[in-house]
C-alpha cells in the first residue's frame, strides 16, 4: 500500500517548538543536574551566599537559550530552507517519497529515520536533532492511511508506545 498525502508546509514556529521540546525531553536532565551542582556550591564552608542559586538560574537560562537559538537558526539558514518547503508525501513500507511537485521528489529510506513520535494530532519523524518531518493528521485522506503509517512506524521500531 502507498499512502499519498495532501500538500503540507512545515511552519517555522511549529518546527522550533517541536524540536525544542524534544531536546528538553531527551537532554533536560543535563540542565537540571548542572543547576543542582551549581546550587551545591552554597554548602561550601564560607561560601554560603545566594549567588550560587542566582548562578544556577542563569546557567539554566543560558542552556535553554542555547538550544532555542540553535533551532531558530535552522529556520534562518539557506541549508535549512528545504525543511520548510511545501511537500506531498508518498509513504510505503520501503521508503518515504517527498514530492515538491509531480515531477520532482526525493526518496528517504526508513533506515535514515532515527526515531519517531505520535502526538495527539501529528506524527514527527526525526532524521537527526535538527531535521524533522512533521505530519499533522489532517494531511492524510482517510483514517486507514493514518493507521497504516502508525503500523509502519511500529514495525520499523521507530515508535514503541500506543496512542
Amino acid at each position: 500500500m502507498i499512502v499519498k498525502t495532501k500538500n503540507y508546509k512545515l511552519d517555522k514556529k511549529t518546527y522550533i517548538n517541536t524540536a525544542f521540546k524534544t531536546v528538553l525531553k531527551k537532554q533536560g536532565w543535563i540542565a537540571v543536574l548542572g543547576a543542582v551542582v551549581i546550587c551545591l556550591g552554597y554548602f561550601i564552608p564560607g561560601a554560603d551566599t545566594i549567588w550560587w542559586f542566582i548562578g544556577a538560574v542563569i546557567a539554566l537560562g543560558l542552556y535553554l537559550l542555547f538550544w532555542w537559538i540553535q533551532f531558530y537558526g535552522v529556520t534562518q539558514l539557506e541549508q535549512g530552507k528545504m525543511l520548510f518547503e511545501k511537500f506531498s508525501y508518498e509513504i510505503s513500507s520501503q521508503q518515504i517519497l517527498m514530492k515538491l511537485n509531480p515531477r520532482e521528489g526525493m526518496p528517504l529510506k526508513w533506515d535514515q529515520i532515527k526515531s519517531a513520535s505520535i502526538g495527539k494530532d501529528h506524527f514527527v519523524l526525526f532524521v537527526n536533532r535538527a531535521q524533522i518531518i512533521y505530519w499533522p493528521f489532517k494531511i492524510f485522506n482517510t483514517e486507514n492511511e493514518r493507521k497504516f503509517v502508525t503500523s509502519i512506524l511500529r514495525n520499523k521500531g521507530l515508535v514503541k508506545t500506543k496512542v
